[in-house]
């Protein structure tokens, strides 16, 4: 039998286990149908059968037995004498069936169906893993560390793909070690050298939308809604949801019983806090809410310009505004409003004071920037705050300012 063992001859076929059977047949028959159209000039004639189970594969060439000397299309019809050459049975009139040895191609032709049929399978499994992967981005994905890189981490899923978690995806914090498992969300799928490449992500709010859809059920079951998530990774996450049932109160069911849903989320994102709040329509309410810890005497909004001037407590401005600005940011992208955050007066004073930004000729813009960062717009502002307070509250050395608050102090004296 003139056959060909495709499982040795083509050891592609072994590492082809995402694409379907019949998807591998049609390419198998497509190949040599090219190679018979390159030998014979035709294939209308040939029958390409593949035997996916065993790996085999035949070639049948059908022609018409006709009388001597009637030959007129050499493709398709073979006269008696030569017919009755393979079959002393034959008669005019009959089909005549003869497999083709592939051996018969040729070394070289055989060689380049080989080299096309690689070529096509591999076409095959990137259209495959493209596939897959395209249709589950936003799913979150649980993979094994295989190596570690500067700028990103290479990881492993449960068929082998090789799945990438660039650094700019990865939250501070993370430290990752060969073998260990990873849970990510699919963030998209690139090509890269004509090739896909799938990135996942840790910092997307969509990886903190899907751990509290793990965690929650009522959410995962539709009862409450992720209106909006912002995070700043590894620092801060604020998260407005909303309750479809009157019943449920949605922060209390994402938190849990003493912040058993919340807390292994938390560890997850490596103590990120969360913040979770009510959605409301009320964008009062809503600013209100998305400051939280901080705690507001009043505001002033231009819905226009959606722009808020929010009215504080001295001991509640840094608590808005958060370390680094980080709450004020996070509470500006979930409002959508350019929030700005000034002291209540407590008490009317007529005390002398003096704006920063009268001493840029004695202190540099940046650290005038970072004192008015958390409310200390003034002088007087900055004075009644001890130094350790303000190292505290600033990314400031104390030496700086201890000599700041030496330059206001002796302009006051001056002044006195």
């Amino acid at each position: 039998m003139a056959s060909i063992n495709l499982i040795e001859a083509f050891q592609e076929f072994k590492d082809a286990e995402s694409i379907d059977r019949p998807t591998m047949m049609k390419v198998v028959e497509d190949v040599f149908k090219t190679l018979l159209r390159k030998k014979f000039g035709s294939d209308e004639n040939f029958d390409v059968i593949v035997n996916a189970e065993k790996g085999d594969l035949e070639i049948i060439r059908r022609r018409m037995i006709v009388d001597d000397g009637e030959v007129l299309d050499p493709l398709a019809e073979i006269g008696y004498t030569d017919a009755v050459k393979i079959e002393p049975d034959f008669e005019v009139g009959e089909e005549l069936y003869q497999e083709v040895d592939i051996l018969d191609f040729g070394r070289r032709a055989i060689l380049a169906a080989k080299q096309t049929l690689a070529s096509r399978i591999s076409d095959l499994k990137k259209s495959a893993l493209i596939k897959k992967y395209g249709d589950r981005i936003g799913e979150i994905i649980s993979a094994e560390v295989y190596q570690v890189w500067k700028k990103e981490v290479l990881l492993l899923d449960e068929e082998s793909n090789e799945l990438i978690l660039p650094k700019s995806e990865q939250i501070p914090q993370d430290y990752f070690k060969k073998g260990e498992n990873v849970r990510a969300v699919i963030a998209r799928v690139d090509l890269k050298n004509n090739s896909p490449v799938i990135i996942l992500s840790r910092t997307s709010p969509l990886f903190l939308s899907k751990l509290l859809e793990i965690e929650v059920p009522e959410i995962f079951d539709g009862l409450i809604a992720i209106k909006k998530i912002v995070r700043d990774p590894g620092e801060r996450a604020k998260v407005a949801v909303e309750s479809y049932d009157d019943r449920i109160d949605p922060v209390g069911a994402c938190v849990g019983m003493k912040g058993s849903r919340i807390h292994g989320i938390v560890r997850e994102l490596k103590n990120e806090n969360i913040d979770v709040i009510n959605f409301t329509t009320n964008i009062q309410l809503l600013i209100q809410r998305s400051l939280t810890p901080a705690k507001i005497s009043y505001m002033e909004l231009d819905n226009d310009k959606k722009h808020a001037e929010v009215y504080l407590k001295a001991d509640q401005v840094s608590l808005a505004i958060g370390r680094r600005g980080v709450n004020i940011k996070l509470a500006c992208e979930l409002t959508g409003y350019e929030i700005d955050v000034f002291r209540e007066d407590e008490e009317v004073v007529d005390e002398f004071d003096i704006d920063l930004e009268e001493f840029s000729d004695e202190i540099e813009p940046w650290i005038i920037d970072e004192f008015k960062r958390i409310g200390c717009d003034t002088a007087r502002s900055i004075l009644k705050l001890s130094a350790e307070e303000l190292e505290r509250r600033t990314d400031l050395e104390i030496e700086t300012i201890t000599e700041v608050r030496k330059v206001l102090q002796d302009e006051f004296d001056r002044e006195e």
